[in-house]
This record gives C-alpha cells, structure tokens and sequence, in this order.
C-alpha cells in the first residue's frame, strides 16, 4: 500500500471527526442566527455548509485516498511554488494593508465567520497532504496553529470595537466604553470569574494532556542534534533573525531596542485621545506601527519559522517534503564586495599586516565607506528630510529630540524587513563588514 494510502488510514478518525466539529459548529450558529438574529438566509447558508461538512467527515473516516477529500495536487504545487520567502513576506504585508483598508467590511460578523469557515475548510483539505499534517500535527506545532486561530479572533474583537467607536464618534456620540461605564467589585464579581475560567482552563489542560502526548524527545547529546534544531516558538522570530544579522544585533541590540522602544512611548506620544477606548481613527499611525512592528515583524517571523523553515533551515512549501539533502545553492556578498569588485572591477582596499595602526585604519574605512554612507544617510539624513516631508506635522508636535528618537526606532525597526528583502532579491549578506573588530550589520 502507498505510503500516503497508510497515512489517510492512520488519520482518517481525525479528520472524521473535524469535519464532523465544523458542522456540529455551524449547526449551532444556524440555530442561533434563526431563533435570536431572526436572519433566516444566513441560517440556511450555514445549515447548508454543515450538511456539505458532514458529507465531507464521511468521505474523510474511508481512509481511501481516492475518496478522502483534499486538495488537488495542481494547486498544492502552486503554493509550493509560490511559497517562496519574498511572495511570503509581500503577501502577508498585502493582507494586513488589505484588512486595514477594508476593516468596516471585514469586521461585519458575517464576513469574519466565513473567513473563519474558508480558513477551517482549506487547513482541513490541505491535512490530506502528508507533508502537510506531519507539520501542523505535531506535538509541538499543534498549540501554534491555536494561537494563530486566537490571535486572529482577538485581532478582530479589537478592530471591530474600534470601528464601532469611530463611527459614534463621527456621530458625535461617545465610544461604548464611557457608556458602559459601570464597575463592579473584585469581590466577588471578579474573582469569581476568575475561579470559574481557572476551572475551565485546568480541567481543558488535563483533556489536552491526556489526549495529546508531551512531545518529549531523547536526552540531549552533543554528537547528535536535531535537523532543524528549532528554539521555543516565542524565540523563533529571533532565531529567523539570527539569519539576516549578527547575534550581537539580532539577539542584543534589536530585542533591546524594541524594550527601549516600549519604554520611551509614553514620553514620545503626543496624541493624548484612545485612552481607555478603542479607536483607530484618532491614532492611525499609532495603530499601524504596533500592527506592523507585532504581526508582521513578529508573529509572521514566528510562523515562518515554525511551519515553513526545515532541515538545514531552509525554506519549503507547506506541501513540500522535508528533505534533509535539499541544498540550496547561495552566494552572499557583502556591499563592499559589490561596490568595488562587481561595480568598478577592482579588489578590495587592504592594507599590509605590518603598515601602521593609522593606515590600517583608513584602509577600513575607505573599503566600509559604501556602506558607512548608505548606514548614515538612512539614520543621520533620513530623519530630517522626513520632518520637513511627510511627518512634518508630528515633527511640529513633537519637537526635535521626541521626534528623533521616535524617527530613529522607526527606522531601525523597517532595517529588519529591508535587510530581509536585501538578502532574498541580491544575497546581500552584511552593509558594513569588519572582521577585524566582529563588527557586521
């Protein structure tokens, strides 16, 4: 029997089962949007979509590859084609621009459920795939892909409330927080929430543990390491960046940037209105530094890496295999070596070991100069010419050291995608390179 045939036998309850979830799920909101919502026509939509749910968990608990059902193989292959580093970066950034835009359409309840539905439904055809379920299947993957599902729910609570308070307060009425603004006690309204959503979460954790193994693995030995050798899913948009910087940069200054950053905020805001209320009309540019800074910068960096990033931490497609003797052909560079080796067809500047200190030096700094100017220009010249362009109203209101520090994090904070995308397009490995002192960026 094919291998893949064993596979849909050995899964073939599970995705019974899901399939069977989903219309149990769907069921249920049909019911509620019939009797309370009194919205007969989205009823019958979602009535109809877990008869077809059903149908599917049918086909899926055959376990023949023939009936079981899933993805065709066609456009499995285009993703894998289209799963490539950059598609991935610009595409993610597409969306998130494409649900910022377009937010009062996609907050509507209707829409966000059957996004939600779609998303279900595609991760439930695509678990037919084997390469596919040995990764979101695993021990270890399994609670990422609940995160993701969460933080995408949240994500939309919040958007949805601020679009809510904008549109009251482009009626003239205030946001619901000040109208529901009574309050409670700790004792014993709050606390006794508290007991109650510790119960549910203790008595969810010992379900999950009993049903889902602890991916514990063999002792740790120096002479055999895993491949990939992955760190905790919270470290994996760092160790991603271990790729594009140095450690001291991606695991030092850049982790200690963005505390900084957090740190400095209140003193470098000067828009006193969203406090104690969501809105994203009055703090746009608040609104999509975090979201860019958090979902892009972050949390894409951890999917990447978790789901995308294999042996030898190369990059394959959702449906590719992981192939351990895949060998990725790279020749980085360093700006220096484009600059006076590809661009003027000349060796780079060295000096002799025994010329002095001074000339060593001057050396350095004559073979660093493409770079050191390309650095200083984006931090040093930068700044100004945006103040006096397109955030010259937030330079007027902020004055020149709050505005320079702000300018300053922004920048450093784009560097990382902009190194990313150096890397994937033109194999730019450093900007500045002095092995002489460690020092790369």
């Amino acid at each position: 029997m094919h291998s893949n045939e064993l596979f849909l036998k050995d899964v073939a309850g599970f995705l019974g089962g899901y399939y069977a979830a989903i219309a149990i799920m769907n069921g249920i909101a049909a019911l509620i949007l019939w009797q309370r919502k009194h919205q007969p026509v989205w009823a019958v939509i979602w009535t109809t979509f877990a008869c077809v749910m059903m149908v599917l968990g049918s086909l899926a608990l055959s376990g023949s590859e023939a009936t079981v059902p899933s993805l065709p193989e066609s456009v499995r292959n285009l993703v894998n084609t289209l799963s490539g580093p950059v598609n991935y970066t610009v595409g993610t950034t597409v969306l998130l621009v494409g649900f910022f835009v377009y937010r009062k359409f996609f907050v509507q309840p209707m829409v966000a459920w059957s996004l939600f539905n779609v998303a279900l439904l595609l991760m439930g055809l695509s678990m037919a795939d084997q390469n596919f379920a040995l990764i979101v299947m695993k021990a270890d993957n399994v609670p990422i892909v609940g995160l993701v599902f969460l933080l995408a729910f949240f994500t939309w609570v919040a958007t949805k409330q601020a679009v809510v308070n904008d549109e009251r307060m482009l009626r003239g009425e205030p946001p619901i927080e000040k109208v529901n603004d009574e309050k409670v006690l700790v004792w014993p309204d709050l606390v006794y929430t508290e007991l109650i959503c510790m119960i549910a979460v203790t008595a969810f954790l010992l379900a999950w543990a009993i049903l889902l193994p602890a991916p514990l693995e063999e002792p740790a030995s120096s002479v055999k390491t895993p491949n990939p050798s992955k760190a905790p899913w919270y470290f994996l948009g760092l160790q991603e960046m271990l790729v594009y910087f140095d450690p001291w940069y991606a695991g030092v200054v850049l982790p200690s940037l963005v505390i900084f950053g957090l740190m400095a905020l209140p003193y470098i805001d000067f828009n006193k209105k969203g406090n104690g209320y969501y809105t994203i009309a009055e703090r746009k540019f608040a609104y999509l530094t975090f979201q860019f800074g958090f979902l892009e910068l972050w949390i894409t960096l951890i999917i990447l890496g978790t789901f995308l990033r294999g042996p030898n931490w190369n990059f394959f497609g959702p449906f590719e295999y992981w192939s351990p003797y895949k060998v990725e052909v790279l020749n980085n560079v360093d700006l220096p070596q484009m600059f006076w080796i590809g661009l003027f067809d000349r060796p780079l500047p060295l000096a002799a070991a025994d010329s002095p200190w001074y000339v060593q030096i001057g050396t350095i700094l004559l073979r660093e100069a493409p770079g050191l100017i390309l650095v200083g220009a984006y931090l040093v010249l930068l700044p100004p010419l945006m103040a006096v362009t397109i955030f010259r109203r937030y330079y007027a209101k902020m004055g020149l050291i709050r505005y320079m520090v702000m300018a300053n994090l922004m920048l450093l904070m784009l560097s990382l995608p902009l190194k990313m995308i150096l890397r994937w397009t033109v194999n730019l490995k450093y900007i500045v390179s002095i092995p002489e002192i460690s020092l790369n960026f």
